[in-house]
């Protein structure tokens, strides 16, 4: 697989797997308090280069992980949406994290949206959920406006274990329906 070739379009950004010029902007959003209160707190640079790597890795080793999101109008790396299980994950999850610069702009919808078609329609996923601290409202108002409803708790694995989140999600068959009544509007 040519990680090169893949690449998703929506009006404003483009999704890609990580590249190596990402990590500067990588590691500064996960050393954003603000951006990482939900997401298992700040990460020294050190940590940032491992989850980065796992990233990459991950791309190798199953096809697919998180895209890097990059603003097309000015090339800035916005954040990192799209799909992911580790080992000991529980589901097939298609996450999110933006840099705050880019809060408020519909950015984390847009594509969501384009990674969630993608895991459904290239990886052909059957169910997709959404990781979601308790208190995360930002995120349980993007999981709400993608049509996701929570489904059950769950227990993280290690390093995270004991720290029990709400799982939001839904099915193939309810995102196609969805995303045929949004196409009609």
């Amino acid at each position: 697989m040519d990680l090169r070739t893949i690449r998703l379009e929506t009006d404003r950004l483009l999704l890609r797997p990580p590249a190596a010029q990402d990590f500067d902007a990588w590691a500064r959003l996960a050393a954003d308090e603000e951006t990482m209160r939900h997401l298992g707190g700040v990460q020294p640079r050190t940590v940032a280069w491992r989850n980065f790597a796992f990233a990459v890795g991950s791309w190798h080793l199953q096809g697919f992980c998180g895209f890097s999101v990059v603003e097309k109008a000015s090339g800035d790396w916005v954040g990192r949406v799209g799909p992911l299980r580790p080992e000991g994950w529980p589901g097939t999850e298609v996450g999110w994290a933006l840099a705050r610069a880019f809060w408020g702009r519909g950015y984390a919808f847009e594509a969501a949206t384009a990674a969630i078609d993608w895991a459904f329609d290239h990886l052909r996923w059957s169910e997709v959920i959404h990781c979601i601290n308790d208190g995360n409202q930002a995120s349980v108002a993007l999981a709400t406006k993608l049509g996701s409803r929570k489904l059950r708790t769950a227990t993280m694995p290690a390093p995270y274990e004991g720290v029990v989140i709400d799982i939001w999600g839904q099915s193939r068959d309810e995102w196609h329906a969805r995303r045929k009544d949004w196409r009609k509007t």
